[in-house]
Protein backbone atom coordinates (compact mmCIF):
# COMPACT_ATOMS: atom_id res chain seq x y z
CA UNK A 1 0.00 0.00 0.00
CA UNK A 2 1.39 3.43 -0.75
CA UNK A 3 1.61 5.92 1.86
CA UNK A 4 -1.08 8.80 0.32
CA UNK A 5 -0.03 12.35 -1.26
CA UNK A 6 -0.44 14.37 2.07
CA UNK A 7 2.32 12.35 4.13
CA UNK A 8 4.48 12.15 0.76
CA UNK A 9 4.46 16.07 0.42
CA UNK A 10 5.47 16.47 4.62
CA UNK A 11 7.63 13.59 3.80
CA UNK A 12 9.38 16.19 1.33
CA UNK A 13 9.03 19.19 3.01
CA UNK A 14 10.46 17.72 6.22
CA UNK A 15 13.77 15.88 4.39
CA UNK A 16 14.72 18.99 2.54
CA UNK A 17 14.45 20.77 6.09
CA UNK A 18 16.26 18.35 7.89
CA UNK A 19 19.02 18.29 5.17
CA UNK A 20 19.26 22.12 5.25
CA UNK A 21 19.42 22.23 8.91
CA UNK A 22 22.79 19.47 9.04
CA UNK A 23 24.51 21.69 6.61
CA UNK A 24 24.48 24.70 9.26
CA UNK A 25 26.66 23.38 12.22
CA UNK A 26 29.92 23.77 9.96
CA UNK A 27 28.88 26.94 8.30
CA UNK A 28 27.68 28.72 11.68
CA UNK A 29 31.09 27.22 13.56
CA UNK A 30 33.42 28.61 10.51
CA UNK A 31 31.65 31.93 10.37
CA UNK A 32 31.54 33.08 14.09
CA UNK A 33 35.18 31.72 14.80
CA UNK A 34 36.55 33.46 11.67
CA UNK A 35 35.00 36.42 12.66
CA UNK A 36 35.32 36.64 16.69
CA UNK A 37 38.61 33.99 16.88
CA UNK A 38 36.38 32.63 20.08
CA UNK A 39 34.60 29.57 21.53
CA UNK A 40 33.17 32.18 23.50
CA UNK A 41 31.39 33.75 21.09
CA UNK A 42 30.38 30.39 19.96
CA UNK A 43 29.32 29.14 22.62
CA UNK A 44 26.81 32.60 22.71
CA UNK A 45 25.27 31.88 19.99
CA UNK A 46 24.35 28.44 20.40
CA UNK A 47 23.26 29.10 24.04
CA UNK A 48 20.64 31.70 22.11
CA UNK A 49 19.31 29.41 20.21
CA UNK A 50 18.92 26.47 22.93
CA UNK A 51 17.32 28.30 26.17
CA UNK A 52 14.47 30.04 24.33
CA UNK A 53 13.91 26.56 22.49
CA UNK A 54 13.70 24.79 25.97
CA UNK A 55 11.92 27.81 27.75
CA UNK A 56 8.94 27.18 25.23
CA UNK A 57 8.52 23.82 24.47
CA UNK A 58 5.43 23.68 26.79
CA UNK A 59 3.87 26.67 25.20
CA UNK A 60 4.69 25.07 21.87
CA UNK A 61 2.96 21.89 22.66
CA UNK A 62 -0.26 24.02 24.54
CA UNK A 63 -0.33 26.24 20.98
CA UNK A 64 0.32 22.64 19.06
CA UNK A 65 -3.20 20.85 20.16
CA UNK A 66 -5.19 24.25 20.44
CA UNK A 67 -4.60 24.94 17.18
CA UNK A 68 -4.29 23.64 13.87
CA UNK A 69 -0.56 22.30 13.60
CA UNK A 70 0.29 22.84 10.10
CA UNK A 71 -0.59 26.68 10.18
CA UNK A 72 1.87 26.64 13.54
CA UNK A 73 4.69 24.77 11.32
CA UNK A 74 3.89 26.79 8.66
CA UNK A 75 4.39 30.10 10.52
CA UNK A 76 7.47 28.71 12.65
CA UNK A 77 9.18 27.62 9.00
CA UNK A 78 8.55 30.87 7.69
CA UNK A 79 9.95 32.58 10.71
CA UNK A 80 13.46 30.50 10.90
CA UNK A 81 13.33 30.96 6.91
CA UNK A 82 13.51 35.00 7.61
CA UNK A 83 16.51 34.65 10.31
CA UNK A 84 18.22 32.38 8.03
CA UNK A 85 17.59 34.39 5.48
CA UNK A 86 18.92 37.39 7.03
CA UNK A 87 22.07 35.86 8.40
CA UNK A 88 23.03 34.70 5.53
CA UNK A 89 22.83 38.03 3.37
CA UNK A 90 24.88 39.49 5.53
CA UNK A 91 27.50 36.60 5.20
CA UNK A 92 27.93 36.96 1.96
CA UNK A 93 27.90 40.85 1.90
CA UNK A 94 30.85 40.80 4.40
CA UNK A 95 28.60 42.54 6.83
CA UNK A 96 27.86 40.20 9.61
CA UNK A 97 27.69 41.32 13.63
CA UNK A 98 27.57 38.90 16.01
CA UNK A 99 24.78 40.23 17.92
CA UNK A 100 22.53 39.96 14.48
CA UNK A 101 23.54 36.35 14.76
CA UNK A 102 22.39 35.68 18.13
CA UNK A 103 19.61 37.34 17.90
CA UNK A 104 18.86 35.21 14.80
CA UNK A 105 19.47 32.21 16.67
CA UNK A 106 17.08 33.04 19.13
CA UNK A 107 14.08 33.90 17.04
CA UNK A 108 14.76 30.84 15.58
CA UNK A 109 15.40 28.51 18.90
CA UNK A 110 12.09 29.77 19.57
CA UNK A 111 10.26 28.66 16.46
CA UNK A 112 11.98 25.43 16.72
CA UNK A 113 9.63 25.04 20.28
CA UNK A 114 6.22 25.85 18.62
CA UNK A 115 7.65 23.92 15.25
CA UNK A 116 8.48 20.28 17.05
CA UNK A 117 5.74 19.50 19.00
CA UNK A 118 3.51 19.48 15.61
CA UNK A 119 5.82 16.87 14.12
CA UNK A 120 3.68 14.19 15.35
CA UNK A 121 0.33 15.46 15.26
CA UNK A 122 1.25 16.43 11.25
CA UNK A 123 1.96 12.46 11.05
CA UNK A 124 -0.82 10.94 12.68
CA UNK A 125 -3.32 13.84 10.27
CA UNK A 126 -1.71 12.20 7.36
CA UNK A 127 -1.66 8.61 7.65
CA UNK A 128 -3.52 5.71 8.93
CA UNK A 129 -3.23 3.98 11.78
CA UNK A 130 -1.96 1.25 9.89
CA UNK A 131 0.40 3.15 8.06
CA UNK A 132 2.29 5.15 10.78
CA UNK A 133 5.27 2.87 11.41
CA UNK A 134 6.19 2.90 7.46
CA UNK A 135 5.75 6.78 7.67
CA UNK A 136 8.11 7.05 10.78
CA UNK A 137 10.73 4.66 9.52
CA UNK A 138 10.84 6.50 6.38
CA UNK A 139 10.83 9.91 8.03
CA UNK A 140 13.84 8.22 10.20
CA UNK A 141 15.54 6.88 7.33
CA UNK A 142 15.57 10.40 5.29
CA UNK A 143 16.72 12.14 8.29
CA UNK A 144 19.60 10.16 9.14
CA UNK A 145 20.44 10.45 5.32
CA UNK A 146 20.38 13.98 5.55
CA UNK A 147 22.91 13.67 8.62
CA UNK A 148 25.16 12.32 6.52
CA UNK A 149 24.56 14.30 3.26
CA UNK A 150 24.56 17.69 5.54
CA UNK A 151 27.47 18.00 7.13
CA UNK A 152 29.12 17.20 3.80
CA UNK A 153 27.13 19.63 1.42
CA UNK A 154 28.01 22.28 4.15
CA UNK A 155 31.41 22.11 3.83
CA UNK A 156 32.06 21.85 0.37
CA UNK A 157 30.00 25.14 -0.11
CA UNK A 158 31.92 26.83 3.45
CA UNK A 159 35.19 25.94 1.68
CA UNK A 160 33.91 27.10 -2.54
CA UNK A 161 31.55 29.94 -2.02
CA UNK A 162 31.41 30.84 2.00
CA UNK A 163 29.49 30.08 4.85
CA UNK A 164 26.72 32.45 3.81
CA UNK A 165 25.44 30.19 0.99
CA UNK A 166 24.83 27.73 3.35
CA UNK A 167 22.53 29.89 5.67
CA UNK A 168 20.67 30.85 2.18
CA UNK A 169 20.30 27.44 1.62
CA UNK A 170 18.97 26.72 4.83
CA UNK A 171 16.07 29.49 4.52
CA UNK A 172 15.32 28.18 1.28
CA UNK A 173 14.55 24.47 2.51
CA UNK A 174 12.44 26.55 5.15
CA UNK A 175 10.61 28.37 2.68
CA UNK A 176 9.93 25.04 0.37
CA UNK A 177 8.78 23.50 3.68
CA UNK A 178 6.51 25.82 4.06
CA UNK A 179 5.04 26.27 1.16
CA UNK A 180 4.35 22.34 0.98
CA UNK A 181 2.63 23.18 4.59
CA UNK A 182 0.29 25.86 2.58
CA UNK A 183 -1.24 22.84 0.82
CA UNK A 184 -1.60 20.22 3.16
CA UNK A 185 -4.67 18.86 4.23
CA UNK A 186 -4.19 16.85 7.39
CA UNK A 187 -6.94 15.62 8.82
CA UNK A 188 -8.10 17.18 11.19
CA UNK A 189 -8.06 16.67 15.15
CA UNK A 190 -11.66 15.25 16.58
CA UNK A 191 -12.80 17.26 19.24
CA UNK A 192 -12.91 16.08 22.70
CA UNK A 193 -16.40 15.44 23.85
CA UNK A 194 -18.15 17.37 26.09
CA UNK A 195 -15.81 20.17 26.06
CA UNK A 196 -16.90 23.05 27.30
CA UNK A 197 -15.43 26.65 27.77
CA UNK A 198 -11.37 26.23 26.56
CA UNK A 199 -9.22 25.67 29.80
CA UNK A 200 -6.36 27.88 30.52
CA UNK A 201 -2.64 27.63 30.03
CA UNK A 202 -1.99 26.03 33.10
CA UNK A 203 -4.70 23.66 33.21
CA UNK A 204 -3.49 22.57 29.50
CA UNK A 205 0.05 22.43 30.88
CA UNK A 206 -1.20 20.05 33.63
CA UNK A 207 -3.00 17.87 31.42
CA UNK A 208 -0.34 17.41 28.73
CA UNK A 209 2.12 16.31 31.86
CA UNK A 210 -0.65 14.27 33.66
CA UNK A 211 -1.63 11.90 30.39
CA UNK A 212 2.31 11.43 30.25
CA UNK A 213 2.20 10.11 33.52
CA UNK A 214 -1.12 7.84 32.62
CA UNK A 215 1.05 5.85 30.30
CA UNK A 216 3.45 3.93 32.91
CA UNK A 217 6.03 2.84 29.64
CA UNK A 218 6.20 6.94 28.89
CA UNK A 219 7.90 8.60 31.94
CA UNK A 220 10.28 5.52 32.73
CA UNK A 221 11.17 5.60 29.43
CA UNK A 222 11.56 9.16 29.16
CA UNK A 223 14.34 8.82 32.01
CA UNK A 224 16.61 6.54 29.90
CA UNK A 225 16.13 8.83 26.50
CA UNK A 226 17.14 12.11 29.15
CA UNK A 227 20.27 9.72 30.25
CA UNK A 228 21.13 8.50 27.23
CA UNK A 229 21.11 12.32 26.03
CA UNK A 230 23.23 13.32 29.09
CA UNK A 231 25.58 10.33 27.87
CA UNK A 232 26.34 11.47 24.42
CA UNK A 233 26.82 14.84 25.34
CA UNK A 234 29.64 13.66 27.90
CA UNK A 235 30.92 11.32 25.03
CA UNK A 236 31.20 14.46 22.90
CA UNK A 237 32.90 16.64 25.24
CA UNK A 238 35.66 14.60 26.10
CA UNK A 239 35.50 12.15 23.36
CA UNK A 240 37.32 14.54 20.78
CA UNK A 241 40.19 15.21 23.63
CA UNK A 242 41.10 11.47 24.34
CA UNK A 243 40.78 10.48 20.40
CA UNK A 244 42.57 13.25 18.86
CA UNK A 245 45.60 13.01 21.91
CA UNK A 246 45.61 8.87 22.31
CA UNK A 247 43.89 7.08 19.83
CA UNK A 248 44.75 8.27 16.11
CA UNK A 249 44.10 11.66 15.63
CA UNK A 250 41.83 14.21 13.92
CA UNK A 251 40.84 11.22 10.91
CA UNK A 252 40.12 8.90 13.93
CA UNK A 253 37.59 11.32 15.59
CA UNK A 254 36.03 11.92 11.81
CA UNK A 255 35.72 8.25 11.25
CA UNK A 256 34.05 7.99 14.17
CA UNK A 257 31.11 10.61 13.82
CA UNK A 258 31.02 9.45 9.90
CA UNK A 259 29.92 6.01 11.54
CA UNK A 260 28.08 6.97 14.01
CA UNK A 261 26.23 8.50 10.77
CA UNK A 262 25.84 5.34 8.90
CA UNK A 263 24.92 3.74 12.00
CA UNK A 264 22.08 5.92 12.35
CA UNK A 265 20.83 5.06 8.68
CA UNK A 266 21.69 1.25 9.13
CA UNK A 267 19.61 1.29 12.60
CA UNK A 268 16.43 3.48 10.70
CA UNK A 269 16.88 0.42 7.86
CA UNK A 270 16.11 -2.26 10.58
CA UNK A 271 13.32 -0.66 11.99
CA UNK A 272 11.82 -0.11 8.73
CA UNK A 273 11.73 -4.06 8.12
CA UNK A 274 9.16 -3.94 11.79
CA UNK A 275 6.15 -3.09 10.17
CA UNK A 276 4.15 -4.76 7.31
CA UNK A 277 4.60 -7.93 5.48
CA UNK A 278 7.58 -9.05 2.98
CA UNK A 279 10.06 -11.89 3.45
CA UNK A 280 12.37 -10.03 5.19
CA UNK A 281 10.10 -8.33 7.57
CA UNK A 282 11.40 -8.21 11.56
CA UNK A 283 8.76 -9.55 13.86
CA UNK A 284 8.72 -7.23 17.13
CA UNK A 285 5.73 -7.54 19.17
CA UNK A 286 7.31 -5.45 21.64
CA UNK A 287 8.94 -2.25 19.73
CA UNK A 288 9.34 0.11 23.08
CA UNK A 289 11.01 -2.69 25.02
CA UNK A 290 13.21 -3.61 22.29
CA UNK A 291 13.95 0.33 21.18
CA UNK A 292 14.79 1.00 24.79
CA UNK A 293 16.77 -2.28 25.17
CA UNK A 294 19.04 -1.03 21.45
CA UNK A 295 19.54 2.65 23.43
CA UNK A 296 21.49 0.68 26.19
CA UNK A 297 23.95 -0.33 23.29
CA UNK A 298 25.46 2.97 24.31
CA UNK A 299 27.32 2.18 27.06
CA UNK A 300 29.56 0.07 24.61
CA UNK A 301 31.31 3.22 23.40
CA UNK A 302 31.66 5.04 26.54
CA UNK A 303 33.17 2.11 27.89
CA UNK A 304 35.60 1.31 24.80
CA UNK A 305 36.59 5.07 25.01
CA UNK A 306 36.99 5.05 29.05
CA UNK A 307 39.65 2.03 28.49
CA UNK A 308 41.43 4.04 25.41
CA UNK A 309 40.31 0.57 23.10
CA UNK A 310 41.70 0.44 19.67
CA UNK A 311 40.35 3.33 17.40
CA UNK A 312 39.12 0.84 15.39
CA UNK A 313 37.19 -0.79 18.57
CA UNK A 314 35.61 2.56 19.31
CA UNK A 315 34.69 3.57 15.71
CA UNK A 316 32.59 0.17 15.48
CA UNK A 317 30.98 0.65 18.59
CA UNK A 318 30.00 4.13 18.46
CA UNK A 319 28.71 2.78 15.02
CA UNK A 320 26.42 0.13 16.39
CA UNK A 321 25.15 2.77 19.54
CA UNK A 322 24.04 5.13 16.76
CA UNK A 323 22.30 1.76 14.53
CA UNK A 324 20.49 1.63 18.41
CA UNK A 325 19.31 5.08 18.09
CA UNK A 326 18.06 4.95 14.39
CA UNK A 327 16.07 1.86 15.56
CA UNK A 328 14.65 3.90 18.47
CA UNK A 329 12.91 7.31 16.98
CA UNK A 330 10.25 5.47 14.36
CA UNK A 331 9.74 3.13 16.81
CA UNK A 332 8.88 5.08 19.86
CA UNK A 333 6.99 8.00 17.40
CA UNK A 334 5.13 5.27 15.94
CA UNK A 335 3.99 3.92 19.77
CA UNK A 336 3.61 7.63 20.99
CA UNK A 337 0.88 8.29 18.37
CA UNK A 338 -0.95 5.08 18.49
CA UNK A 339 -1.65 5.26 22.54
CA UNK A 340 -1.49 8.94 22.65
CA UNK A 341 -4.65 10.77 22.35
CA UNK A 342 -5.13 13.42 19.41
CA UNK A 343 -6.06 16.36 21.02
CA UNK A 344 -2.98 15.80 23.29
CA UNK A 345 -0.47 14.40 21.50
CA UNK A 346 1.39 18.16 20.71
CA UNK A 347 1.74 18.64 24.54
CA UNK A 348 3.25 15.27 25.09
CA UNK A 349 5.74 15.51 22.03
CA UNK A 350 6.38 18.64 23.66
CA UNK A 351 7.38 17.18 26.92
CA UNK A 352 9.30 14.38 26.00
CA UNK A 353 11.76 16.79 23.26
CA UNK A 354 11.86 19.28 26.50
CA UNK A 355 12.89 15.69 29.04
CA UNK A 356 15.08 14.37 26.58
CA UNK A 357 17.13 17.94 25.26
CA UNK A 358 17.21 19.10 28.54
CA UNK A 359 19.67 16.19 29.91
CA UNK A 360 22.25 17.15 27.15
CA UNK A 361 23.07 20.61 28.42
CA UNK A 362 24.00 19.22 31.74
CA UNK A 363 25.90 16.34 30.33
CA UNK A 364 28.06 19.27 28.33
CA UNK A 365 28.29 21.10 31.89
CA UNK A 366 29.17 18.44 33.96
CA UNK A 367 31.58 16.02 31.80
CA UNK A 368 34.34 18.84 31.72
CA UNK A 369 33.91 19.90 35.38
CA UNK A 370 34.18 15.75 36.49
CA UNK A 371 37.13 15.49 34.77
CA UNK A 372 39.03 17.85 35.74
CA UNK A 373 38.33 16.48 39.53
CA UNK A 374 38.17 12.57 38.62
CA UNK A 375 40.26 12.26 35.66
CA UNK A 376 38.02 11.13 32.35
CA UNK A 377 37.73 7.14 33.02
CA UNK A 378 35.18 7.96 35.77
CA UNK A 379 32.92 10.09 34.28
CA UNK A 380 32.79 7.80 30.87
CA UNK A 381 32.45 4.47 33.12
CA UNK A 382 30.08 6.28 35.48
CA UNK A 383 27.73 7.36 32.23
CA UNK A 384 28.31 3.76 31.04
CA UNK A 385 26.60 1.94 33.79
CA UNK A 386 23.93 5.23 34.14
CA UNK A 387 22.51 4.76 30.56
CA UNK A 388 22.54 0.83 30.46
CA UNK A 389 20.84 0.86 34.11
CA UNK A 390 18.04 3.33 32.67
CA UNK A 391 17.60 2.05 29.43
CA UNK A 392 17.82 -1.91 29.50
CA UNK A 393 16.05 -1.47 33.17
CA UNK A 394 12.82 -0.45 31.45
CA UNK A 395 12.67 -4.32 30.77
CA UNK A 396 11.92 -4.75 34.24
CA UNK A 397 8.70 -2.71 34.02
CA UNK A 398 5.41 -4.78 33.27
CA UNK A 399 3.93 -1.60 31.32
CA UNK A 400 7.35 -1.67 29.06
CA UNK A 401 7.12 -5.50 28.72
CA UNK A 402 3.68 -5.45 28.07
CA UNK A 403 3.14 -2.57 25.58
CA UNK A 404 2.67 -4.16 21.54
CA UNK A 405 2.46 -2.39 18.79
CA UNK A 406 -1.45 -2.19 18.11
CA UNK A 407 -2.75 0.17 21.12
CA UNK A 408 -5.77 -1.17 23.09
CA UNK A 409 -9.17 0.60 21.96
CA UNK A 410 -10.93 2.29 24.75
CA UNK A 411 -14.70 1.74 24.55
CA UNK A 412 -16.06 4.70 22.89
CA UNK A 413 -17.36 7.72 25.33
CA UNK A 414 -20.70 8.76 25.37
CA UNK A 415 -21.12 12.08 24.37
CA UNK A 416 -22.31 14.45 26.51
CA UNK A 417 -21.46 16.78 29.47
CA UNK A 418 -18.03 15.82 31.51
CA UNK A 419 -18.26 16.59 35.37
CA UNK A 420 -15.32 19.07 36.70
CA UNK A 421 -12.68 16.84 36.77
CA UNK A 422 -13.60 13.99 35.35
CA UNK A 423 -10.92 11.97 33.94
CA UNK A 424 -10.86 11.75 29.94
CA UNK A 425 -10.68 8.87 27.84
CA UNK A 426 -8.97 8.24 24.87
CA UNK A 427 -11.00 8.42 21.68
CA UNK A 428 -11.04 5.26 19.31
CA UNK A 429 -7.59 4.98 17.90
CA UNK A 430 -9.34 3.40 14.91
CA UNK A 431 -9.04 7.13 13.01
CA UNK A 432 -7.23 8.83 10.05
CA UNK A 433 -5.86 11.27 12.12
CA UNK A 434 1.58 11.58 14.20
CA UNK A 435 10.41 12.81 16.25
CA UNK A 436 15.52 11.64 20.29
CA UNK A 437 16.56 13.45 19.80
CA UNK A 438 13.47 12.87 19.85
CA UNK A 439 11.11 12.02 19.79
CA UNK A 440 13.35 10.23 22.11
CA UNK A 441 16.66 10.77 22.18
CA UNK A 442 18.15 13.34 19.70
Amino acid sequence: MTLGRDFRLLWLGRTLSDTGDYVIPAALAIAVVQATESAGALALVLACATVPRLLLLPLGGVVGDRWSPRQIALLADLARAGTQLVIGIELVLGAFRLTDLAVAAALAGAASAFALPTASPLVAGTTGVADRARANTLLGISRAAARVVGPALGGALVLTVGSGWAFLLDAATFAVSAAILAILRPAPVPARSGAGARPGLLRDLADGWSELRRHRWFPVSLVGHATWNLAAAVLLSLGPVIVIRDLGGERTWVALLQAGALGLLVGSLLASRTGGTGRFRLRVERPVLMANLGLALYALPLVLLAVRAPGYALIGGYALALAGLGFLNPVWETAVQQHIPADRLARVSAYDILVSLAAMPLGYALAPLAAREFGTTVPLLLTAVLVFVTTAGTAAVPAVRRLRTEPVVPAPEVPGPSAPGAPDHDPPVARPDPVRPAPGPA
